[in-house]
């Protein structure tokens, strides 16, 4: 697979995740993020195992400390984000924890695996968290909570440790399928307690079941599938700034299906957010190669 192919498929990948909001959006009334967040790893983690055993084959012994971080990263992330919007609002909640994420697996790549992000990189990831920050506040009324903002970074490094993990799992050699069914199966397996607690009688009605069916299959089995292929041939911190692609697409399907309107502060975020994601996807020319002169003859 090519370097273009696999940022494709973390593209699309992207355009997976942006499906949450919408969907929520029309779905049933009385959901809250947490109950629908555990749902969606439950459905999508029970799908991811099911194509794992489907496509079994031979692998390498398990590194139970990078499947016990990305599953912990997995369940963190959920409920450290949720917290986080609640507490201080989701457009700030959403630019932290959006924001902070690809640099923060810049940070943590260099760290553990010595790998410096290049310059293009950081300039591309400046360009559309600049571009995550004008969405997000388009139109809204930041109510900044120290808590808030902490669980923000929480969820920002938790979805870096597990993008950092998986691509560990897939360096050793295991099957994209089988690396995002032990992440996502055994994160729905922790997650359980916070479902139940939450009472979700928003699934005993049909809607709720085909919201909760949408959710485990779009934007969770089929979008970390892509990611995954996507992410196994590529560095961490480019794939997760590649993903900033979902807050744009976000907005877009928001003012396209449930009719919000987009402010100029907004599409000028949606800009910015492009452009990066266009200046990290295009290589750009390898320079000629330096030759030596011909010899003179005497």
């Amino acid at each position: 697979m090519t370097a273009t192919t696999a940022r494709a498929q973390v593209l699309l990948a992207a355009l997976c995740f942006a499906t949450t909001g919408t969907a929520q959006a029309l779905g049933p009334d009385g959901t809250d993020p947490v109950s629908v967040g555990a749902t969606r790893i439950l459905v999508g983690g029970a799908l991811l195992a099911l194509v794992a055993v489907a496509r079994r084959r031979p692998g390498p012994r398990w590194d139970a400390k990078a499947v016990g971080a990305a599953v912990a990263a997995v369940a963190v992330y959920q409920l450290a984000f949720f917290a986080a919007v609640a507490d201080t609002g989701v457009a700030v909640g959403t630019i932290v924890a959006l924001g902070s994420a690809p640099t923060l697996a810049g940070l943590f790549e260099w760290m553990v695996d010595r790998r410096r992000p290049s310059t293009r990189w950081a300039a591309a990831t400046a360009l559309a968290c600049a571009g995550v920050a004008l969405l997000a506040l388009a139109g809204a009324d930041a109510d900044v909570s120290p808590l808030g903002v902490a669980l923000a970074v929480t969820a920002g490094g938790s979805y870096a440790v597990y993008t950092l993990a998986a691509k560990r799992l897939l360096a050793q050699g295991h099957a994209p399928e089988a690396v995002m069914a032990a992440a996502f199966g055994l994160g729905a397996i922790v997650l359980a307690p916070a479902l139940v607690a939450t009472t979700p009688t928003w699934l005993t009605h049909s809607d709720g079941i085909a919201l909760a069916l949408f959710l485990g299959i779009v934007p969770t089995a089929i979008a970390y599938l892509l990611f995954a292929n996507g992410l196994k041939h590529l560095t961490a911190s480019e794939t997760a700034t590649l993903t900033l692609a979902e807050p744009l697409t976000a907005a877009i399907l928001g003012a396209l299906v449930l009719a919000e309107h987009l402010t100029t502060p907004a599409l000028a975020g949606a800009a910015l957010v492009l452009s990066a994601l266009v200046a990290l996807a295009i290589r750009p020319p390898a320079p000629p190669p330096i030759t030596a002169p011909a010899p003179v003859s005497a």
